[in-house]
């Protein structure tokens, strides 16, 4: 039986693939502190807890579950990440991992991090 790619991602290190974000980043001018930044917002880590969560080589699977506070304002991002509409995802594993990847790939395309982090957004979203 063929292991699906969520089940395979579950089980990678958070490490073997953050450094591929931030290279992509810095290829565009931007940097790691960046990324992290992106990556604190959407989890709730320190960045302490981050760093040391890299340095263990946890997995994406126990990256995410043991998240302190995933950002209620990650269902405001939209779009297509690899292929899909981050959206219409169903998987709720597969679709905090592309919550992840957007961000990045946002930070990566030069966007304000105020746009980034649905600042603007959130503001708007109370306002009604």
């Amino acid at each position: 039986m063929a292991v699906s790619a969520a089940e395979r991602l579950k089980k990678m290190s958070v490490a073997s693939v953050y450094r591929h974000y931030i290279a992509k980043a810095e290829k565009k001018g931007r940097g790691k502190s960046e990324v992290d930044e992106v990556t604190r917002w959407l989890t709730g880590y320190s960045q302490s807890k981050l760093e040391a969560l890299l340095a263990d080589g946890t997995t994406f699977e126990a990256f995410f579950d043991q998240a302190p506070a995933m950002n209620p304002n990650r269902f405001l991002i939209t779009g297509v990440i690899c292929g899909h509409r981050v959206e219409e995802i169903e998987d709720p594993f597969m679709r905090e991992v592309r919550h992840l990847d957007k961000l990045v790939d946002e930070v990566a395309k030069g966007r304000a991090i105020e746009k980034v982090l649905r600042s603007d957004c959130s503001a708007r979203a109370t306002r009604g």
